[in-house]
Formats: structure tokens, sequence, C-alpha cells
């Protein structure tokens, strides 16, 4: 396996440094055809952004269908929502729409989920 490594990065080394010269080849951020108004970036981040804000809902719709906080890890919430508030702060300060909106999103559902966890751990449903 470790014969490989170096020829690998050598490969993408190369293909970096040729890349680097296609300036033609660059992505051009232009308006959107679907929503004139957006940048073609914005409606990328709005559509990814979609995905990953979302990604944590089936885990807590999961727990609040059982009313237990099986297999719920509240640490791993509240350092993503964490980070999330932080992913706000830098979409406001980018001034980046599609960061600003879904991670303001994403903290109110790790909230809402590291709420619920404390709720039915106080109950005593684990």
């Amino acid at each position: 396996m470790n014969r490989f490594i170096k020829p690998v990065f050598a490969a993408l080394f190369i293909g970096l440094l040729i890349l680097s010269g296609c300036e033609e080849w660059a992505i051009r951020d232009v308006e959107s055809l679907l929503i004139p108004r957006l940048q073609r970036s914005e409606v990328i981040g709005l559509v990814a952004g979609f995905g990953t804000t979302f990604a944590a809902v089936p885990d807590l719709i999961a727990m609040l269908r059982r009313r237990s906080t099986k297999g719920m890890n509240p640490r791993m919430a509240a350092i993503t929502g964490a980070f999330q508030i932080l992913w706000v702060y830098y979409g406001l300060l980018i001034v980046s729409r599609p960061v600003v909106i879904w991670n303001v999103i994403a903290v109110a559902t790790n909230f809402f989920s590291v709420g619920a966890y404390y709720y039915f751990a106080k109950q005593g449903r684990k």
C-alpha cells in the first residue's frame, strides 16, 4: 500500500500544476437561471445547506416518537450546535445568505434535540 502513496501524490501534484494554468476552466459565479436575483453559488449553497441542516432531523424524530433518549448523544448535538453558531457568525462576516439561513435553522434543531434529550432523561426514559 505504501508503494502507491508517492505516485498518487505525484499525479495529484502534476494535475494541480496543469489545472492552475487553465484560467478558462475557472468556475465563474453568474446569475442563476432559476432565480436571477441570486448568484449560482448561492443557489448551490442553499441546496447543500438544506441537506446538511436536516441530516440530524431523522434522529430527532425517532427520539420524539420513542419518547426515549436511547441512541441519542447530547454532547454531539451540543458541540455541533456550538460550531454552527460560529458558522452563523462566519456567514455574517462574508455576507452569505445560505450560510446564515441554514446554520440558524441547524442551531435551532440542535437546541431542540438537546432540550428533548434532557426532557426525556429527566423523566427517566432511557
